[in-house]
């Protein structure tokens, strides 16, 4: 199992362009090969938003993401976030 997480924090006033476009991200690995399920999610306590996708090993991320990046490629996303997301890329132990 290879797990993508990405952190996010919206900049005032841009929370719901970013979930549009982390929406985009996932909805482009519809179908991907080795995807198990992707999922955009809010921390109720700190307003972040965090990206998950489960898929099967690394490779099939690496086969997929392409795909996802391009889907949100002409996004603003310096302008809708904070700072940069913090991602990991986490495999089970």
């Amino acid at each position: 199992m290879f797990v993508h997480l990405s952190i996010h924090q919206p900049k005032p006033g841009r929370e719901q362009d970013l979930i549009e476009s982390m929406h985009r991200f996932g909805a482009a690995a519809a179908g991907a090969p080795g995807l198990r399920e992707v999922h955009t999610l809010k921390d109720l306590r700190g307003g972040r938003l965090v990206g998950l996708a489960i898929w099967e090993d690394e490779e099939s991320w690496r086969r997929g993401v392409e795909a996802m990046r391009a889907a949100v490629a002409d996004d603003p996303l310096d302008e809708w976030e904070e700072h940069d997301p913090e991602g990991f890329a986490l495999v089970e132990i």
